[in-house]
C-alpha cells in the first residue's frame, strides 16, 4: 500500500441524471471517495455501471449533475470548461484503450506533442527518451498504422509519462491487446506509477488488472463502494 497521506482527488456526493422519457436516468448516485497522492486505484465494474462517466468527470471532460469534485486542492465543478482543460494540462495525463494516436504523426511527434502543449523544453529528446524507455527505440519515426496494437500502446503510456503530469487515468488500457500484451503494459504502468510516483486511476473489466493496484472500487448501478479483503 501507498503510504501516501495527501487526497488528489476528492469527490462529495456526485450525481449525475440524463433526462428520458421516463423522467431521469441514474447514472451516478452520490458518490463520495478519496483517491490519495501516489496510489493506484481501480474501478471495475460490468457495462454501464457508470465506471467510465465517473472516470471522464474525474478528469474534468464532463460535469455532474451535482456534487463536487476537487482535483488537486480545486474544486473543477466551480470552473468553465476553459479551467477545466488548463487544469489537465497541468495535472492529468490519459491512457485509452482505442490508443487515440494521430495517425498523421509519427511515434515521436505524438509523444512530443503534449510537450509541445505545456513549452516544455527539448520535447524531441524527452520524447525520444520516453520511447526508448518502453522499448520502441526502433521505431521512433514509425507512423500508428505501421505499429501493432501493443507498440501503439506503448507510444501511448510513453505520451502520458513524458508530460510528468500528477495524475494518469487509464480506461482499459489493455482492453483492445491480447493477453501477453496486455501482461507487458500492465508491468510497464505500474512500474512507472510507482517510478515516477503518479497516481493511477485505472477502469478496467480485468479483475487480476484491478488487483495489482492498491485499491479497488466496484461500480453497480451508479453506486461506488471500496472492496476490501
Amino acid at each position: 500500500m501507498t503510504t501516501q497521506t495527501d487526497v488528489i482527488i476528492q469527490t462529495q456526493d456526485l450525481k449525475q441524471e440524463v433526462p428520458n422519457r421516463e423522467g431521469a436516468l441514474v447514472i451516478l448516485k452520490g458518490i463520495n471517495m478519496a483517491i490519495y497522492s501516489g496510489e493506484s486505484i481501480a474501478i471495475v465494474g460490468v457495462s454501464g455501471s457508470g465506471k467510465s462517466t465517473l472516470l471522464g468527470m474525474l478528469a474534468g471532460l464532463d460535469t455532474p449533475s451535482s456534487g463536487h469534485i476537487h482535483v488537486a486542492g480545486q474544486d473543477i465543478t466551480q470552473m468553465d470548461e476553459e479551467g477545466r482543460a488548463l487544469l489537465r494540462g497541468e495535472k492529468v495525463s490519459f491512457v485509452f484503450q482505442n490508443f487515440q494516436l494521430l495517425p498523421s504523426l509519427t511515434a515521436l511527434e505524438n509523444v512530443m506533442l503534449p510537450l509541445e502543449v505545456k513549452g516544455l523544453a527539448n520535447p524531441d529528446k524527452q520524447a525520444q527518451s520516453w520511447l526508448e524507455r518502453v522499448g520502441l527505440s526502433d521505431r521512433i519515426s514509425h507512423y500508428p498504422q505501421q505499429l501493432s496494437g501493443g507498440e501503439q500502446q506503448r507510444v501511448a503510456v510513453a505520451r502520458a509519462f513524458a508530460s510528468e503530469s500528477a495524475i494518469l487515468f487509464a480506461d482499459e488500457p489493455t482492453g483492445n491487446l491480447d493477453t501477453t500484451t496486455g501482461d507487458k503494459i500492465a508491468d510497464l504502468l505500474f512500474s512507472l506509477n510507482k517510478e515516477q510516483k503518479t497516481t493511477l486511476v485505472l477502469v478496467t473489466h480485468d479483475p487480476h488488472l484491478a488487483a495489482r493496484c492498491d485499491r479497488q472500487f466496484e461500480m453497480t448501478a451508479g453506486e461506488l463502494v471500496e472492496v476490501t479483503a
